[in-house]
């Protein structure tokens, strides 16, 4: 007999049917059997044994979608998260030069101010960032990760002048009346400053990945994502791989629209984890940020007297050649897509496609956040077995501003889940971290409730029942990794990838469900986070 235990007195719950299970048996770090405690016990007398003391027993989550690499980064830059307004942005700025004892020079880069939540409701420019840091370049990075400010020194530093131009699917901001920039960038011309920022060694880096890991164990995650991999992420991903320092399996998707070769260079990857690391295809970008106002929209934002709509990221003609080299090529294909104007060019794409490449529903595309996926849209996701992987705390999170952008109608069926289950459209969950903590159970109580932070209700039909949003975040993430199989259920044969939780999702009352705790996360049979 090999390494085996046995969970028992507590709730198992399968993802299949029969839905509960009175007991789990684990060898060797997959499931052997799933039975009453009597049965498991007379199979395996000598096992060691787990008392859950009532506790709920479930697959493990998986995150459909996230940045693991940035995420990292973000845990050693200042936080702006919980940023007030221009002045305490001011403050908190001045603040960690002195604390940090920067020298003229250094650099300061700030992540996660969300100028929603500002009372001036807007983002600030390079003066404000002056005034905190004159000797000091500044970059300061917003929530959704499309936008951010920089200071008069950063842009020195970097060459941004009045001579530079925006660039495709991305916009560098002025000062009222002039070419003079005001320190404000979006979408690519942002993403492109920023990756000039100076780096730690690589020590450093894979010192922050592992951090960056433990956290998502903490939230009962144990599959991961790397949502757009350039030749940077890949070294350190990579990286830790060999040292074999990996806990979770992470799945990586390659910037195809920047770096397609990693993946011809990588192909040892593609498809088979490596010391817990695997290529699951590329990731591209058709639009921006809802919240920020960069969404690709068919119908004008609200309060936008010179009817603007966002706008893309890329061309059709672009779309279709990074459609149809993921088809050649044989591997899955992730598109940012918040609005629908966005959702309609990766759909009308692919469709057009598929006509080439028959077998295009065998890669599984997914349509990353989804937010503003009209309800009209969703037969056409089924037949080319499309996932749409929802960004559903932004109901929370952003509900409220969303109402501003986009008006009742559009804002109240953001994340349309439950249409998409009517649809016969399995989805999947994610919180865009470093956007969001990776809190499935904050993520779960958002699917259910449908509330903002303001107490509003969005469109009560598109509420999910526990076990439905339970699904998106278990069995359905597995089946979009192409690991159905392997993870996701607690059945005879996957991997022991298990998470322990005080109570039970399904019967707890529903508002509680954000108030449940990971107690314990298991991967393959090892007990890899406890709490307290």
């Amino acid at each position: 007999m090999g390494n085996e235990t046995l969970y028992y007195n507590g709730t198992v719950l399968t993802m299949e049917e029969p839905l509960y299970a009175g007991a789990l048996l684990v060898r060797d770090g997959r499931i052997a059997a799933v039975g009453s405690e009597r049965e498991l016990s007379a199979l395996c007398p000598e096992a060691g044994r787990v008392d859950l003391k009532g506790r709920t027993l479930l697959p493990a989550f998986i995150d459909a979608h996230s940045h693991l690499t940035a995420y990292a980064s973000t845990l050693r830059l200042l936080p702006l998260q919980h940023v007030s307004g221009f002045t305490d942005l001011e403050k908190q700025l001045k603040d960690y030069c002195m604390r940090e004892k920067l020298r003229p020079g250094e650099w300061v880069i700030g992540f996660g101010y969300d100028h929603n939540s500002f009372a001036e409701k807007r983002h600030p420019d390079k003066r404000i960032l002056d005034r905190a840091c004159p000797q000091n370049p500044v970059l300061i990075s917003h929530a959704s990760g499309h936008m951010g400010v920089m200071n008069t020194l950063a842009l020195k530093e970097l060459g941004v002048t009045a001579a530079t131009p925006d660039p495709d699917g991305g916009v560098i901001g002025r000062m009222e009346g002039s070419r003079e920039p005001s320190g404000y960038a979006e979408e690519t011309a942002f993403i492109r400053l920023s990756a000039q920022m100076p780096q730690p060694s690589l020590d450093e880096l894979c010192k922050g990945l592992e951090k960056a890991q433990q956290a998502y164990l903490s939230y009962g995650i144990t599959t991961v994502q790397d949502g757009l991999t350039k030749p940077g992420e890949w070294a350190l991903l990579s990286e830790l791989a060999r040292r074999d320092r990996f806990q979770v399996d992470t799945v990586s998707y390659v910037d195809e629209r920047g770096h397609p070769a990693l993946l011809e260079e990588n192909r040892m990857y593609v498809g088979q984890y490596r010391n817990h690391l695997k290529i699951g295809g590329y990731k591209i970008f058709l639009d921006g940020s809802p919240q920020g106002r960069t969404a690709w929209m068919s119908a004008p934002y609200e309060q936008a007297a010179d009817g603007y709509r966002g706008y893309p990221v890329c061309q059709d003609g672009e779309v279709e050649q990074l459609v149809r080299q993921a088809c050649r090529e044989g591997v899955q294909l992730l598109a940012h897509c918040n609005g629908d104007a966005a959702a309609e060019q990766y759909l009308r794409t692919c469709e057009r496609v598929r006509g080439e490449y028959p077998a295009l529903p065998d890669i599984r595309p997914v349509m990353i956040h989804a937010q503003l996926l009209r309800r009209d849209q969703l037969p056409r996701l089924r037949r080319l077995s499309m996932l749409p992987s929802f960004f559903v705390a932004h109901v929370y999170y952003w509900g409220d501003v969303h109402l501003e952008n986009f008006g009742r109608e559009r804002a109240g069926y953001i994340s349309p889940a439950a249409s998409a289950l009517r649809a016969g459209v399995r989805f999947t969950f994610h919180q865009d971290t470093p956007v969001l903590p990776p809190d499935m159970l904050t993520t779960l109580w958002c699917a259910v409730q449908r509330k903002t932070k303001g107490g509003r209700q969005l469109a009560e039909s598109e509420c999910l029942t526990p076990l439905q949003a339970l699904r998106a975040v278990t069995i359905n993430g597995a089946y979009q990794y192409f690991e159905e199989k392997e993870k996701g259920s607690l059945r005879p044969g996957k991997k022991a990838d298990l998470v322990i939780l005080d109570r039970n999702p399904l019967t707890v009352p529903k508002d509680e469900l954000r108030a449940i705790q990971v107690t314990e996360t298991i991967k393959e049979g090892v007990s890899v986070y406890r709490a307290g």
